[in-house]
């Protein structure tokens, strides 16, 4: 049936009816104008949930495109101080105007020919991508074993520990957090699951369990739309514009001046547990995944967090994880100058907060959403922890920045390497049996048992297929 004999059967099957006055309006009794002008609002100020850190989105997106070596015009930071003023005196009308007039002026904004940006690589695809690096040998990872499960349950359980303890201080200098809190080596409140950094990871599943190794950038655009309601951000810009029609790598590109940031960075953990022992295949996975929502160094990101997963199920030293995984990003790549920088500084100085002052006076004009500080933290929090899980832990938390990212990626890698044990019993809170999430399905509550067992089931179900999608 074609659609015009669609339209035309259910015009004519229409019976006419007569509505009350209640049933006439298009609203429905609710406040459209208010639930649109609420988030809206969150574009110009908001607080992140967990910690309450401030952040201004807009104010971030102009940073983000000029970090990207753009230009904003003079234009366009007029309209960023009139949106400022109009969120601040509750002008919505002027605001929507306003954010329209900017969004565009961002979508138009030219490049920057003088940017340092420009004097590095931009790497537009993972072909492009894997010749110039050179991959170690894969090692064999027995998926079948008691002990291969236990890592997976212990990588779980780790992020959710890491993700924890950095809600409650995400958003905030490593300096603050001293005056405000001391050392801090604990919980500060009762901690919880509803983190929506492991949002995107369980929609990567979702699309893995049903994939394997096969599993495309299409598919995981699809579990997104599918299962998340929104995001933050690229994700959210991402999620829009696949459901417009936009695809990867298109909708992690268009009009999304985020696409750097720690996004993909953030969700890398899941795509090294799926290939263990395998860092082609964890990188291949990565880049499906980053480029729902990323480009360039925000995808190598999340390369680069893969990478030191898969390895962590083959290589014990955590130093020689990090080495090797800095190893295999692109030298010749804006990414890369970071990490080294980082490794660098954390052999040049006895303490770490010596590297971390070195690192963030570095990266300064960087939002503490982007990915570059960020990475910068794990580094120093795993080469000065030096394997320890509470000293790591500790000293990721005290970096300040974007913690429940950092710490959700760097602590399942001690945990793999050293199984359950790894953990301290203090650190495992109750709360941690199950995942709350704001999904859709069955992902809107899992307990830990059932992730754990649907990722070992969709690792063995990949393992048993592969050779289609690439065993370097």
């Amino acid at each position: 049936m074609k659609a015009w004999e669609m339209a035309q059967e259910i015009f004519h099957n229409a019976q006419p009816v007569i509505r009350s006055e209640e049933e006439q309006t298009w609203t429905d009794n609710v406040d459209v104008s208010g639930f649109y002008d609420d988030n809206l609002s969150l574009d110009w100020g908001s607080n992140v949930p967990g910690s309450g850190a401030p952040e201004k989105i807009m104010v971030a997106a102009v940073q983000a495109l000029e970090n990207r070596g753009y230009l904003v015009s003079e234009k366009g930071y007029q309209l960023l101080h009139e949106g400022l003023a109009a969120h601040e005196a509750g002008d919505f009308v002027k605001l929507h105007q306003v954010s329209a007039q900017l969004r565009r002026e961002l979508a138009h904004a030219v490049k920057d020919e003088i940017s340092p940006y420009w004097n590095y690589r931009y790497y537009h695809s993972f072909e492009e991508y894997e010749e110039q690096v050179i991959f170690p040998e894969a090692v064999s990872v027995d998926c079948t074993t008691e002990e291969f499960a236990d890592k997976i349950h212990a990588g779980w359980l780790a992020q959710l520990v890491g993700g924890a303890m950095g809600t409650m201080v995400e958003g905030y200098t490593s300096e603050h957090l001293v005056k405000a809190f001391g050392d801090v080596k604990g919980f500060l409140r009762e901690p919880n699951t509803y983190n929506d950094d492991i949002t995107f990871e369980l929609a990567f599943l979702d699309a893995f369990s049903k994939k394997g190794y096969e599993v495309t950038s299409e598919d995981i655009a699809l579990a997104w739309v599918g299962l998340i309601p929104c995001g933050w951000s690229a994700e959210e810009l991402a999620i829009r514009n696949i459901k417009n029609g936009i695809f990867p790598p298109e909708s992690g590109t268009h009009c999304n001046p985020f696409n750097e940031w720690i996004g993909a960075q953030m969700r890398a953990g899941v795509c090294g547990m799926a290939a263990p022992g395998k860092p082609y295949i964890a990188a291949m996975l990565a880049w499906r995944d980053g480029e729902v929502s990323h480009a360039n160094n925000g995808i190598l990101g999340e390369v680069f967090n893969a990478v030191m997963t898969s390895l962590a199920f083959v290589d014990t030293d955590i130093r020689n994880v990090v080495r090797t995984s800095i190893d295999l990003i692109p030298k010749d790549s804006e990414y890369y100058s970071v990490v080294s920088y980082a490794y660098d500084c954390c052999i040049c100085y006895e303490h770490w907060q010596d590297a971390l002052k070195a690192c963030m006076d570095k990266f300064h004009k960087y939002n503490w959403i982007h990915a570059y500080p960020n990475a910068c933290c794990e580094i120093i929090a795993l080469i000065y922890g030096n394997g320890d899980f509470r000293e790591t832990l500790h000293i990721i938390t005290m970096c300040g920045v974007d913690v429940d990212c950092n710490a959700g990626m760097i602590m399942p890698l001690l945990a793999i390497q050293q199984g359950t044990k790894a953990i301290p019993a203090e650190l495992i809170h109750p709360a941690f049996s199950r995942l709350d999430t704001y999904m859709r399905g069955e992902y809107r509550t899992i307990s830990l048992e059932e992730l754990v067992q649907k990722t070992v089931k969709s690792i063995k179900m990949a393992e048993q297929a592969k050779g289609k999608g690439g065993t370097k």
